[in-house]
């Protein structure tokens, strides 16, 4: 009997505080775009006209719980509302929980710099493009910074990052090409670089990385914290289209989404979308937008109740928005 009581003991206390190698996931929290967090408004726009809106267009996110326990992974997998997942998925052998989270900020930045740009594209504003990174010690070192603002290359007007790719498509590495650009409020700029061996294509290497970012005078800002991931693409565009244009995009309906999106208003997929139906739909929603991509496998976990669309792309999602308001048909998956 001793001995059987101090098994019991040790395998109490393995499982009440060994860390097994699993992450848990489960439904997270949802945030309604259209509306307030901790008393501040998430999509602000200044100095342009917006609208009033009505409704909610709410992002969804999952809850990803790491240093979990033999005991507190079995009770979380037998709730139901969680799944166990190698921890390794998710992190990287050697990351730190620090790393990884700078990691999820930076991909939730750049969600938010997509949507910005995609939703004022398609409301007809004009883009810029700026420099994001520079390589260290490639041609452009020296040349350029993070935030110049590139207006041609090799003499061909730059409008949109497409432009940049397309003017170097037919350079060699040894070839000779001039850089326009403009740093921060400065005079325009002109200066030449002599390409490099580019490291997995024929072309010329410069060695920068262009980006699109709206040319607008009005400031347009996204104030969420404690969110990582790219995922709130989408929801964040639709809420700067619904704000920035007459009507009422949802009708004073609830409708729940996720997507990541690009600059030209692509909407990519994403994970755990099985967890954000769950949070959909208990946080009211009546209906989710969906990447296509992901459509099998939301409606294989679709919660009763409530409806899913399909989009493909931002103005996929807007159209698609109207039609619910106006009870027409939308596509579903």
């Amino acid at each position: 009997m001793v001995l059987s009581g101090l098994l019991v003991l040790a395998f109490g206390l393995l499982g009440a505080f060994v860390r097994v190698p699993y992450v848990a996931l489960g439904p997270g929290p949802t945030y309604d775009t259209l509306g307030q967090v901790d008393g501040r408004q998430v999509v602000t726009i200044e100095g342009e006209r917006t609208y009033p809106t009505t409704g909610e267009l709410r992002m969804t996110t999952v809850s990803l719980v790491d240093n979990v326990t033999l005991f507190d992974g079995l009770r979380r997998w037998a709730s139901g509302r969680y799944a166990l997942a190698p921890r390794e998925d998710y992190f990287r052998p050697g990351e730190t929980d620090e790393e990884v989270r700078r990691e999820n900020v930076k991909q939730f930045q750049d969600s938010q710099s997509n949507a910005q740009v995609a939703a004022l594209r398609t409301l007809g504003y004009p883009v810029k493009v700026l420099v994001k990174e520079v390589v260290s010690g490639s041609p452009a070192d020296q040349v350029l910074s993070p935030g110049d603002r590139l207006l041609a290359v090799d003499g061909t007007e730059i409008g949109n990052e497409d432009d940049v790719r397309a003017a170097l498509a037919d350079t060699r590495p040894g070839q000779t090409v001039s850089l326009t650009f403009r740093h921060e409020d400065g005079p325009e700029r002109t200066e030449s670089v002599t390409l490099a061996e580019h490291p997995s294509e024929p072309q010329g290497f410069v060695g920068f990385q262009p980006i699109d970012r709206a040319d607008v005078p009005f400031e347009v800002d996204i104030s969420l914290e404690d969110v990582g991931g790219p995922s709130a693409g989408l929801m964040f565009a639709l809420a700067i289209v619904d704000r920035m244009t007459p009507g009422d995009l949802v009708g004073g309906e609830h409708v729940a989404g996720t997507g990541e999106i690009d600059q030209k208003g692509r909407v990519g997929p994403i994970g755990g979308i099985s967890f954000k139906l769950v949070a959909a739909r208990e946080s009211g929603a009546s209906a989710f937008l969906v990447p296509q991509r992901n459509c099998a496998e939301a409606a294989s976990a679709a919660p009763e109740g409530l409806k899913l669309v399909k989009v493909a792309d931002l103005d996929g999602a807007i159209s698609a928005l109207e039609k619910l308001e106006a009870g027409q048909p939308v596509p579903i998956c």
